[in-house]
């Protein structure tokens, strides 16, 4: 390096001035930091246009159906009553370059009737229930739920009249009575009942403020079972003909499992109860029993009557199924 400065000076010497040559030396040594400003800049720069070719990404995202038609496809008030579903070749897939997810299913739940959905992880049961509430378009078929086909109606007067629990239980940021009642619509009596009816009244009790105790983001300050009892505190409310439980009692112990059941069973004698399954032992006691198997209709039938044919699919899953649960203990 000293080399190389007297070589400079030395050429100066000859060429040009001192002055000349240390101002050309200072620049020179600030050239790597611009160099290094200059290529820091454009790495910003590419990481941040990233965001902006999200947000043209979103732009072409096709847009939801309407939440509300016109009058004249708007269904009565008290629709649907009875809470039959019927389901005509349905087709589902989740994008036009991916392959059929529903091979054209076709089936009927009766109303009033407790129906349960089992099959293998991949056989279609998860996107049935997205159908159901048209969160995925179909490719073909109908589902027709009291006589109207679902995908004639908007999605307000769709959705809000079906209920669902999910298996990851949902609480917002706020209190006891917003979470149950976000849009109030019922009164602090009607919310008391509904707690107690899903055994959280006295819980709740407990606390200060009582409906309107605080409740923190995603629920982090009530366990998963009550987070879950709180989103059957909201279809207790709600009382819809037609109530959807996507595999509910995943994530909760069996006490918690057990008491859903019974209040299900208690408080819904008169509703269509759609239930996928993860322990098979929770539909056992449903009317019907739907198995799935690559996206068709594999067996739809009554648990005894399937449980009688040892050779049915649905017997030797709920025998894989016990086997596999005395092997843990």
């Amino acid at each position: 390096m000293t080399d190389c400065h007297h070589l400079v000076l030395y050429i100066n010497q000859n060429f040009l001035c001192l002055c000349i040559a240390g101002l050309a030396v200072t620049y020179g040594l600030n050239l790597n930091i611009i160099q290094a400003w200059m290529i820091l800049t454009l790495c910003n720069l590419e990481n941040k246009i990233i965001s902006v070719e999200r947000m043209l990404q979103y732009t072409t995202i096709p847009s939801e159906p309407p939440l509300v038609l016109e009058e004249e496809n708007r269904p009565i008030p008290s629709w649907p009553a009875y809470g039959e579903v019927d389901i005509r070749n349905l087709q589902v897939r989740y994008a036009p370059h991916l392959p059929l997810v529903l091979h054209g299913l076709t089936c009927t739940f009766r109303g009033g009737l407790k129906t349960g959905i089992v099959g293998r992880t991949g056989s279609g049961k998860s996107t049935l229930v997205q159908a159901l509430f048209r969160l995925v378009e179909p490719s073909a078929g109908e589902l027709i739920i009291d006589n109207i086909n679902i995908y004639t109606i908007g999605l307000h007067d769709l959705r809000s009249r079906l209920s669902i629990i999910p298996q990851d239980p949902t609480m917002f940021e706020g209190t006891v009575r917003s979470n149950l009642d976000p849009l109030e619509e019922y009164t602090d009596e009607q919310i008391w009942e509904a707690l107690d009816k899903c055994q959280l009244g006295d819980e709740v009790r407990k606390n200060e403020g009582k409906l309107d105790s605080s409740v923190s983001e995603n629920g982090e300050n009530w366990s998963m079972g009550q987070r879950q009892l709180v989103c059957l505190g909201r279809v207790l409310l709600k009382k819809s003909k037609i109530l959807v439980l996507d595999e509910a009692t995943a994530s909760v112990d069996t006490a918690t499992d057990n008491l859903i059941q019974q209040t299900l069973r208690k408080h819904f004698t008169d509703s269509t109860v759609i239930t996928i399954a993860h322990r098979i032992t929770s539909v056992l006691d449903s009317d019907m029993v739907l198995l799935l198997s690559q996206g068709l209709v594999e067996e739809y039938d009554s648990p005894t009557t399937l449980l009688e044919d040892k050779s049915s699919s649905f017997a030797k899953l709920v025998a894989e199924y016990t086997s596999r649960s005395n092997s843990n203990f």
